[in-house]
């Protein structure tokens, strides 16, 4: 098997979580259960009331507590965010963010050795390994190091999409980032902050923005730059790399696009629309798209 790849990922932080009601506190507020085993991790969010996106994250247990994977930007925000709920829990919460690196792996033959809590991502297994490891610890023996953009690459081709890279934090919903599709909601949990508006979505169906896999044969614009299909909006580009994008459409709208076989732009940009391979949702039927 070919060597593996590995890089550290500057654009994110670490915030910890610990005390005696760390596990309690965590699971009335975000919208999966945190790991009860030391080493396993998972992908989560914390919503606003309403049930919109404010910091997606990987959450691992280790032994010092929960260390979260979020972006560097947004991780004193967190932090704060986690000290207003706290009230009177037993709940120590810290930016770890200068001391700690997150690093990402994928293509090897068995998972880095490195110093830190190491885990398979949650969100999904081709997307490799993550760690959190002290900041100017060494690289893994056997994976070679490249440079953040080559794991960007990797991500969009898996069709993954990344808060506050690929989407604006307030602005989506779960199911329009395909939190529910990367283990990311729990809707058998007990109740959290948003839960009734997501529950909703998930059980009446209403969630029609996806993120989909875009492929174009010209340069592309930039992340946030309009889908049209003719004079009609369907929805925003995400990051891309090469001929490869994300893009958060209207799985209806674009639907009926590609049915009448009308070109979808991205400034002058042609894309072609594909559902990433791990997708449980589907392009809606032809009739139900018209009659959206």
């Amino acid at each position: 098997m070919s060597e593996g790849q590995i890089t550290q990922l500057q654009r994110r932080g670490t915030v910890a979580v610990g005390g005696e009601d760390a596990a309690k506190f965590l699971n009335d507020l975000i919208t999966v259960d945190v790991p009860e085993t030391v080493g396993d991790a998972r992908y989560g969010a914390l919503l606003n009331p309403q049930g919109k996106i404010l910091f997606d994250f990987i959450v691992v247990h280790t032994a010092e507590g929960f260390l979260f994977d979020l972006p560097r930007a947004a991780a004193a925000d967190f932090a704060r965010r986690l000290g207003f709920y706290r009230l009177r829990a037993k709940v120590d919460v810290a930016d770890l963010t200068a001391d700690r690196e997150i690093v990402a792996a994928w293509g090897g033959a068995a998972p880095p050795l490195l110093d830190g809590a190491v885990y398979v991502d949650p969100r999904l297994p081709a997307l490799g390994y993550r760690g959190i490891v002290p900041a100017g610890a060494d690289m893994a023996a056997g994976y070679a190091e490249v440079r953040p953009e080559a794991y960007d690459a990797h991500r969009i081709a898996l069709g993954v999409p990344e808060g506050s890279v690929d989407f604006a934090y307030g602005d989506a919903y779960p199911h329009d980032v395909d939190m529910d599709q990367l283990a990311g909601v729990d809707f058998k949990k007990g109740c959290y902050v948003g839960q009734e508006v997501v529950s909703r979505m998930q059980h009446r169906g209403t969630g029609r923005r996806r993120f989909v896999v875009a492929t174009a044969t010209a340069p592309l614009p930039a992340p946030g730059t309009p889908l049209t299909a003719g004079p009609a909006s369907i929805g925003t580009l995400g990051s891309s790399s090469g001929p490869n994008a994300l893009a958060l459409v209207r799985l209806d709208r674009a639907k009926v696009a590609i049915d009448a076989g009308t070109p979808i732009t991205a400034g002058d940009s042609v894309l072609t629309l594909s559902l990433p391979s791990w997708a449980h949702f589907d392009w809606p039927a032809a009739a139900a798209a018209a009659d959206a």
